[in-house]
């Protein structure tokens, strides 16, 4: 997919710069693969914002995908690829033998018309899944499972991959683009090939009421905020804080470390931010 900009005809179209959707599907989803989503303008059960900045936005509904890839050896057709409103990667339509279809992520250079199949073992090819026992080193891989049959975590926005680098007592090795280095267990599921739609991260939206659209709301510097908002407000004048970056809560930022579950710790060979 190609980038897209416009001629300046207002200045919203001046720097917008959209992802070229011409092969993408222009009608509704499947809609037996469709199902009701309720905004929540970020509030919990008792009406409290919990998570600043959501609200507004266009209907949505939430396409239902196959993360799992449990039919195994049963070979399917790419329909279409559709835009997902709820993610940032492409999503690929897929007709099985038998009439059933499932949503599945859409990996670069896939078309219509290409044939994809989930087997223990099976070709190298984007879209084909498979263990990762089964998955020759060195290849290319998105949708991977972090825990057998649970279905994907890892690798699943777009243009985002994982490689195979080695294998080891039942353990498999996958570098992240991130730069991390971790190992999942060999018998998890994995989609050869990297995620669609890798020139999201080129875009830009060109005026506030795009994210309105998507439904995010405005976001507003702590140090222009009074005391009482934030640790930043206050001050005659303008003024840069005082004090070193912190959220609204007092909890330190850009840099301070909040990762909580170190029984996973044993999983990461490497940390994306460990010193060359």
């Amino acid at each position: 997919m190609a980038l897209k900009t416009y001629k300046p005809t207002s200045n919203g179209r001046r720097q917008l710069v959209t992802v070229d959707r011409k092969d993408i599907w222009k009608g509704k989803p499947e809609k037996s693969l469709t199902e009701g989503k309720k905004r929540t303008g970020g509030r919990n059960n008792k009406g409290r914002i919990t998570t600043r900045h959501i609200g507004g936005g266009h209907k949505q509904r939430y396409r239902v995908i196959d993360w799992k890839r449990d039919n195994f050896g049963v070979e399917g057709t790419v329909l279409r690829l559709e835009y997902d409103p709820n993610r940032t990667a492409f999503i690929a339509l897929v007709e099985f033998e038998g009439g059933e279809k499932r949503y599945i992520i859409a990996p670069q250079r896939m078309s219509a018309g290409d044939k994809v199949v989930a087997d223990e073992k099976t070709d190298v090819k984007p879209g084909n899944a498979m263990r990762l026992k089964n998955m020759p080193v060195g290849t290319i891989i998105h949708n991977i499972e972090m825990k057998p049959g649970k279905g994907a975590q890892m690798c699943r926005a777009a243009g985002t991959y994982g490689q195979l680098v080695g294998r080891d007592q039942g353990y498999a090795q996958i570098k992240l683009t991130s730069g991390e280095l971790r190992v999942v267990r060999q018998e998890c599921m994995a989609t050869v090939g990297a995620v669609s739609n890798p020139d999201n991260m080129n875009t830009n939206k060109g005026k506030a009421g795009r994210n309105r659209w998507l439904g995010k709301r405005p976001t507003v510097r702590g140090v222009v905020m009074n005391p009482v908002d934030h640790p930043h407000g206050g001050g005659e004048g303008r003024t840069s804080g005082g004090r070193d970056p912190v959220t609204p809560w007092g909890v330190p930022t850009k840099g301070y470390k909040t990762r909580k579950n170190k029984a996973t710790d044993k999983f990461i060979i490497r940390r994306r931010n460990a010193k060359k």
